[in-house]
């Protein structure tokens, strides 16, 4: 079990990223892997910081999580013979930082710059391996420092992606329970009800949740961090990936521009929650309260492409038993989209 031994979140926490360093004993040489755009809302920022505190640091830019970006920063790393990493940005930047500094065997720390997903503090790296997007098990951040000052200032509709992602996780465990009881899978009651509860903890705030808002902003990171601890107890994504993560990365394989991630799994937690028989009207409301899709056309999504990818949905990690079970008709994914007002 790989837990984070240091969670800083708060307002202008940024700024204690050189301190928590020195807490956690790191030394040598650090890099820094951002992106473009956080290279200027936070990358350059952590790179004075660490300088003010005596480190010596390199910076590198990624736009991608492909095998050219990875080899750059491994590369680098391996030139100046860094002794930790921090991945400053959205989900590319911290899962090319986690999934090198693993391989490199250096400590990796997570400063996201975006509420979006639960990959912030997860020993999973989402990273593309021939044209396809893959979970890769690497350790887990020694360190997340997530400043709500910072997050805040990230457009509004990267954090209803990251509410989608963690409502979704009521699925994810139902999924988990039926395949506990069907497949006599491996369950684990504490991960189980940990996950859960950080699904309950964003519909239970949906009405007051504004991404402008500090205190909000500390609710959903809080709820993303819990999400990712989950499934370090787990040994799994399980708590949190079910059937509406399958539908998710089935829509990434036919939808030329697809949505968010979390806006993805959230619409899919809807529908998968109607074959659970819960209340998928309660999800739906939540998402549209949060500002989060709930259909086809919020998505920017073609309806056929739902279907197509409802039918496909169970083909995607076929060994992680969920609702889909083998699979449904065309018929019955039509059925289902229109039942829950997803088409």
């Amino acid at each position: 079990m790989q837990l984070p031994r240091s969670v800083v979140i708060g307002h202008g926490v940024l700024s204690e990223v050189g301190k928590v360093c020195k807490g956690l004993k790191l030394s040598g040489l650090a890099v820094v892997v951002t992106g473009p755009t956080t290279k200027y809302s936070a990358g350059k920022r952590v790179h004075q910081i660490l300088s003010d505190e005596g480190y010596d640091v390199d910076m590198i830019e990624v736009k991608s999580t492909n095998d050219y970006d990875i080899e750059e920063v491994k590369i680098l790393t391996q030139k100046t013979r860094a002794r930790f990493m921090l991945g400053v940005g959205g989900g590319k930047s911290i899962d090319v930082a986690k999934f090198v500094s693993n391989e490199l065997d250096i400590p990796f720390l997570s400063i996201p710059t975006a509420a979006s997903h639960d990959g912030i503090a997860s020993f999973l790296a989402s990273i593309k391996q021939k044209g396809k997007s893959v979970s890769v098990p690497v350790h887990a951040p020694l360190g997340i420092v997530a400043d709500t000052e910072v997050i805040s200032s990230a457009p509004k509709r990267l954090m209803a992606a990251g509410c989608g992602d963690i409502i979704s996780n009521y699925t994810a465990v139902k999924d988990w329970v039926l395949a506990a009881k069907l497949r006599n899978e491996r369950y684990s009651e504490y991960a189980a009800a940990l996950s859960d509860m950080t699904a309950k903890i964003i519909v239970d705030n949906s009405n007051s949740i504004n991404p402008s808002f500090d205190e909000s902003v500390r609710i959903v990171v809080k709820a993303l961090v819990s999400s990712g601890v989950a499934m370090s107890i787990a040994g799994s994504s399980r708590p949190a990936s079910g059937s509406e993560h399958k539908f998710s990365h089935s829509l990434d394989l036919i939808c030329e521009k697809p949505a968010l991630h979390g806006e993805q799994c959230g619409v899919g937690a809807i529908m998968m929650m109607y074959l659970h028989d819960g209340n998928w009207q309660s999800i739906r409301n939540s998402l549209r309260v949060i500002g989060a899709p709930t259909n086809a056309k919020e998505l920017n999504i073609k309806e056929e492409d739902i279907i197509w990818a409802l039918v496909h949905a169970h083909e995607i990690k076929p060994e992680r038993y969920s609702v889909l079970g083998p699979g449904l008709t065309e018929s019955a994914a039509e059925n289902l989209a229109h039942e829950t007002n997803v088409i």
